[in-house]
């Protein structure tokens, strides 16, 4: 495996600003010298994410999960550390150098690297069978008329989106990637081929899973084509396998699942802001029609229901969400689906609305009357739960009192979604004016339902394997921990503490976790006078765990107005608790020695008496004169 050069690493992480790359899979805000936002990591709803452009690093205060631009990439794209290094370098072109002079070979790429070049490659080809005209393509103006007449979306359109065709036969994109000379592994799971288990991967055994169909390109949040949905056309084949579908999406593979992703997020997460929420429809074609009029914050799911992970990406970029569905049954019920998961993720949503009893069809509506009509539906916008309400029991007045009961428990069921009392109350209030119902009574049954609720939860929730007892503390309340860390921002008590943690002394750091490996090493390197500094300290650290705890400790703020003293209380704690077991045991020997055993109790004594006198004499560095 190649290895990267440190000058080439320290150059990287010199040229190449965290803001920029956080900011592109988190929002983030200034807060003095620093950046806060809501973090891409766990589900949150107060900004707990940290990133300070000063020192490089990210911290979450609420899972702690913390790093550099290395790690950060490492997490959220889920490459391996040369891997990181590579994508930074191709993302803000900065050459990355190998020892020896040697740089990865094709063998080396990792699988989710060729898939994604894999689909940068097939969306350009595709791209090319739609726009280019000749007397061999006639697939491309079929489907140029097909975009341009039947589905009457402008040619600009298709070129900002990369809007593809495949011809009938669909033979001609696997010549192109062959000669790219993928692996084998890579052409079987990118799931633009059918190709059989125990075939060989050639022009003969390979079958295009998309013929004659208009290609959607589909891109992860952060921009890359990560799959296709392809729409149906009068030159799909007959022996297409899914020849009946209308729409047909990639499946799922190791850079595509379907439920952690939504059309056009990576532009729309650009557009949001306090008065441009982002807009959630239906299908892509609808969400392709809101852009071309210019509402740039249109997205969709890839064509299944709406799910948890698509609502806690949403709410990293904007809280605030409008419901675009067809005003058909199935749009209504997709619209009540994602109601209780919308406020589980904590988004704020309303829904889009004609007047009347006009049914809604986005892509019609504002193909027939542009962007006007996005007014007019904000105009007549429902909250959450007047949708809800007049959803489940559009007539509340003719409705019997077994009616507005049954209708009331399923809104308890969307309300039991939110942990906010505050917007329970409030959905409550709504439900009894729209409902006709006395608050108190309301109230009242809403408790017994959630009572109710709990204990069914109870029922189905597996019992628990009891725990291992914990017999270590976290590693930010160890000693270990207090002294790395002023290692690194006091860099001139590195030494006097390695002087006093050598020989004997250095096994009483604990060294079962990270922290303290790391604090070995760094001591060392303090002791033989070849600190490399702390900039570097992901250097010397000895594996991906050990880099991780570097990067968090790094951003750490280390504010103390008197570091000597908590280096002193440091070591005594690490001394204490080397000894005291030893004294321990010491009297368990006496205690238990027979009379003839004098010998053995002398030498017991003097050490217990050695212990006794350590561990009353004071143990630190030197006061400063």
């Amino acid at each position: 495996m190649p290895i990267v050069k440190p000058t080439c690493l320290r150059d990287l992480k010199f040229r190449v600003n965290i803001v920029d790359v956080v900011g592109r899979v988190a929002t983030l805000k200034r807060a003095g010298s620093r950046f806060k936002g809501l973090c891409p990591f766990h589900n949150e709803k107060t900004p707990s994410f940290t990133v300070d452009p000063d020192k490089g690093f990210y911290k979450c205060f609420g899972c702690d999960k913390a790093g550099d631009i290395i790690q950060f990439v490492r997490e959220t794209e889920g490459l391996d550390f040369t891997e990181a290094i590579e994508t930074l370098g191709r993302r803000y072109n900065v050459a990355i150098e190998y020892e020896e002079g040697s740089g990865p070979t094709r063998e080396e790429r990792s699988l989710r690297q060729e898939l994604f070049a894999i689909h940068e490659i097939a969306a350009d080809h595709f791209h090319q069978v739609f726009k280019i005209a000749d007397t061999k393509n006639t697939t491309g103006e079929w489907m140029r008329e097909y975009w341009k007449n039947k589905r009457r979306f402008t040619p600009d359109l298709a070129e900002e989106f990369k809007i593809g065709a495949v011809a009938p036969d669909g033979s001609a994109l696997f010549s192109r990637l062959h000669k790219e000379r993928f692996s084998e592994e890579a052409f079987r799971r990118c799931g633009l081929f059918f190709i059989n288990e125990n075939a060989p991967v050639n022009l003969h055994s390979v079958k295009s899973r998309f013929r004659g169909r208009l290609m959607i390109p589909i891109r992860d949040h952060q921009g890359r084509v990560v799959a296709f949905t392809a729409r149906q056309t009068d030159l799909t084949p007959q022996d297409d396998p899914a020849r009946e579908a209308k729409y047909v999406n990639s499946p799922e593979t190791p850079i595509f699942t379907k439920g952690h992703l939504l059309f056009n997020l990576d532009r729309a997460r650009t557009a949001v802001g306090p008065d441009a929420p982002f807009v959630l429809v239906e299908g892509q074609l609808d969400a392709l029609r809101c852009w071309s009029v210019g509402l740039k914050t249109a997205i969709a799911p890839q064509g299944t229901a709406i799910t948890e992970s698509q609502l806690t990406l949403l709410r990293r970029y904007h809280p605030q969400v409008e419901c675009l569905f067809d005003g058909d049954s199935a749009g209504q019920n997709a619209a009540l689906r994602y109601l209780p998961l919308a406020l589980k993720a904590g988004l704020e949503t309303r829904f889009l609305a004609l007047a009347g009893d006009e049914k809604i069809d986005p892509d019609d509506l504002f193909r027939e009357r542009g962007i006007a009509a996005y007014a007019e539906l904000k105009r007549h916008a429902q909250s959450a739960m007047t949708f809800a309400c007049r959803s489940h029991l559009p007539d509340p007045a003719a409705a019997s009192a077994e009616q507005k009961h049954a209708t009331a428990r399923a809104l308890f069921d969307i309300i039991l979604a939110t942990d906010s009392e505050i917007t329970r109350a409030e959905y409550l209030n709504e439900i009894a004016s729209r409902l006709r119902i006395p608050i108190n009574a309301l109230s009242r049954d809403f408790e017994a339902y959630r009572a109710q609720a709990q204990t069914r939860a109870s029922y189905t929730t597996q019992p628990e394997t009891p725990a291992v007892a914990q017999t270590l503390p976290a590693q930010n309340t160890t000693p270990e921990y207090h002294l790395l860390l002023l290692c690194l921002n006091h860099e001139s008590l590195g030494v006097p503490i390695a002087h006093l943690l050598t020989d004997e002394r250095i096994g009483w750091i604990d060294q079962t976790h990270p922290v303290g490996q790391l604090l070995n090493t760094a001591l060392s390197h303090f002791e033989q006078n070849d600190w490399p500094g702390r900039d570097h300290l992901d250097e010397i650290a000895e594996n991906d765990e050990q880099r991780a705890l570097a990067a968090a400790i790094l951003a750490e703020t280390c504010e103390h107005d008197d570091p000597r003293r908590i280096a002193n209380q440091a070591l005594t704690a690490i001394r204490n608790r080397a000894l005291e077991p030893q004294l321990r045991q010491i009297e368990l020997a006496l205690s238990t020695l027979q009379a003839n055993s004098e010998v053995d109790a002398i030498s017991l004594i003097k050490q217990r008496t050695d212990i006794q006198r350590q561990l009353r004499q004071p143990f630190g560095l030197p006061a400063v004169d």
